[in-house]
C-alpha cells in the first residue's frame, strides 16, 4: 500500500450528484485543498466540448498544484470528446467504455467486437493527438463475464494503455469479490491496475482498501462521497487509513478538514456530527466505561491522536457518567475528593438532566467538596 495511488474524481464524479454545480472559484479551491492533501491525481472532469471552461481549468490547475500531482481528463469513446480532451493537455486521459452485456446490448445496441473495435480506435487516437497516458476504464467490470474483462484489458496494454481501471458501476461487489477481479486482471496484464467502486451497499470505501491488499495500484475516490446515487468511495476515508492506519507519508490527514468543509460548502452538503475523519464529534466522549480508558491511555477507545486531523478531545458528563472517570478527570485537575465525595458528586451529575463540559464538572466539584 505504500506505492498506491489516489485519484480523486470529486470533480467529475461527484459533480455528477444531484443538486451539485461546482463555481469555477469553489473548483480552484478543491483542487488546491487536494493538493495540499497530497492526493496523487485529480481528475477535473468529463472532456467534452459541451464543458468549454475545461481548458482554462487545466491552465490554472497547473499552476495551483505545481508537479504535486498528475491532472486528467475523463472520456468516452467518442472522437469528438477524445479531440476536446487532447486540446485541454491533460497528463492522463480516463477513457471508459462499458464491458458488461447489459450495457453493451441493451443501452448501447452494440455487440463486444464493437467495443473491441472502438476501445482499440480511441486509445490509438488519443495517443496519436499527443495524451501522454491513456487509462481505460472499464465500465461495469462487477457484472460483466470474467474472460471478456481479461481480454479487454489485453486489448488495452497491446495498444498503449498504460493503465486498467475497473469499475463496480452500481456497487454490488463485496471486499473478497473486488479482490478477485484484481487479481485476475493483474495476472491477465502486467499494468496497473486501479478500481472505482461505488457505495450502493455502503462497501465503496471498503471495497477499495481490499481492492489495494489483492494487489490493486490506485483506487478513485471523491471527498464526502459525493457522486452517482449513494455516492463513491470516501476520498477522506481513504486517505486516512492509509496515512494513519498503514503509515503512508505522502498523505497529510490533517488537511482533510478544511477540504472536506470547502467541498461540502460548495456542494451545499451537510458534513455529520460522526462523520469518519472529520465529524465534529468523533472525538466527543460521554461514557464512563470509554472516558475511563480514555483517562488512562487515549489509544484505548481512540484509533489516532485527534491531532492528526486537526481536531481536539472533548469530554462530556451525564447520565452515562462513571465513578472511575469523574475520580480520574479529577485528580488530572489537581482536585482530590473523598471516595464518598465522588460517589455523591457522580450521582449529582447523572442527575442534573444535562450533559456538563469539563469546566462544569470541576465546578460542580469545587462546590461539592
Amino acid at each position: 500500500m505504500s506505492r498506491c495511488k489516489l485519484i480523486d474524481s470529486t470533480l467529475r464524479e461527484g459533480a455528477q450528484a444531484p443538486g451539485v454545480a461546482f463555481t469555477a472559484a469553489a473548483r480552484l479551491r478543491i483542487i488546491a485543498g487536494l493538493s495540499q492533501a497530497g492526493i496523487d491525481e485529480i481528475e477535473l472532469g468529463a472532456a467534452s466540448p459541451l464543458h468549454p471552461w475545461l481548458p482554462e481549468l487545466l491552465h490554472e490547475a497547473r499552476d495551483l498544484v505545481a508537479q504535486s500531482c498528475s491532472l486528467a481528463l475523463w472520456c468516452r469513446c467518442k472522437d469528438d470528446d477524445i479531440a476536446f480532451a487532447a486540446a485541454c493537455h491533460p497528463d492522463v486521459l480516463s477513457l471508459s467504455i462499458p464491458v458488461s452485456d447489459r450495457h453493451i446490448r441493451e443501452r448501447l445496441r452494440k455487440d463486444r467486437s464493437w467495443v473491441r473495435e472502438t476501445l482499440i480506435h480511441s486509445i490509438e487516437l488519443a495517443l496519436s493527438l499527443g495524451i501522454p497516458s491513456i487509462s481505460v476504464g472499464l465500465e461495469d467490470a462487477s457484472r460483466a463475464e470474467l474472460d471478456f474483462v481479461c481480454a479487454m484489458a489485453t486489448t488495452a496494454a497491446q495498444h498503449g494503455a498504460s493503465r486498467i481501471r475497473l469499475a463496480d458501476t452500481v456497487g454490488i461487489c463485496s471486499p473478497g469479490s473486488i479482490s478477485e477481479l484484481v487479481l485476475a486482471v493483474k495476472g491477465a496484464v502486467s499494468l496497473p491496475v486501479g478500481v472505482h467502486c461505488h457505495n450502493d451497499f455502503g462497501m465503496a470505501t471498503a471495497n477499495s482498501i481490499a481492492a489495494l491488499e489483492a494487489g490493486a495500484n490506485s483506487l478513485d475516490a471523491t471527498v464526502l462521497g459525493l457522486g452517482e446515487r449513494t455516492g463513491c468511495c470516501r476520498l477522506e476515508e481513504a486517505v486516512g487509513y492509509l496515512a494513519l492506519v498503514q503509515g503512508n507519508r505522502r498523505y497529510k490527514p490533517e488537511h482533510l478538514p478544511a477540504l472536506c468543509h470547502t467541498v461540502a460548502e460548495a456542494a451545499g452538503r451537510k458534513i455529520a456530527a460522526n462523520h469518519p475523519l472529520v465529524g465534529a464529534d468523533i472525538f466527543t466522549c460521554e461514557t464512563g466505561l470509554h472516558q475511563h480508558g480514555l483517562a488512562v491511555n487515549p489509544a484505548t477507545y481512540e484509533p489516532y491522536p485527534p491531532e492528526r486531523v486537526g481536531s481536539t478531545r472533548t469530554l462530556r458528563f451525564g447520565q452515562k457518567t462513571g465513578f472511575r472517570a469523574v475520580a480520574l478527570h479529577l485528580a488530572k485537575h489537581g482536585l482530590h475528593l473523598t471516595e464518598s465525595e465522588i460517589q455523591q458528586l457522580t450521582k449529582q451529575v447523572r442527575a442534573c438532566g444535562a450533559v456538563l463540559n469539563e469546566g462544569e464538572l470541576l465546578r460542580f466539584a469545587v462546590a461539592a467538596k
